[in-house]
């Protein structure tokens, strides 16, 4: 048996409104949408794991159980940007070799940006 990772999902409240925050900060595009209730979310050549919004009741409690995390060779320039976009910065961590932010969407998801030094 052979598993890959196709596709993170997101639960939220409004998955178009927050779509217009996540295709913003990855450059990418809905490609599907199941009125409103779950947005497929995916780069330009739709290659690769996908991510998703799925509408939920209730918004977010507590801490994520799974989160995204997201790399950039420029991890300041691009948090600046995020939080611009909407996100929150929650913290900053860093072990040898690896820096990452910790933000939240404006939903309250928490999502990480690293870089490696």
């Amino acid at each position: 048996m052979t598993l890959s990772l196709e596709n993170v999902t997101i639960d939220c409240t409004d998955p178009r409104v927050l779509a217009g925050f996540w295709t913003q900060a990855l450059g990418w595009t809905v490609t599907v949408d199941f009125d409103g209730e779950y947005l497929v979310l995916s780069s330009a050549d739709e290659k690769g794991t996908s991510l998703s919004l799925q509408r939920v009741a209730e918004p977010r409690q507590g801490k994520n159980r799974v989160h995204v995390d997201l790399a950039a060779d420029d991890r300041g320039a691009e948090v600046r940007r995020l939080v611009g976009l909407g996100a929150t910065e929650l913290a900053e961590h860093e072990v040898p070799g690896l820096t990452w932010t910790v933000l939240a969407d404006p939903e309250g998801n928490e999502f990480c940006v690293s870089q490696h030094d």
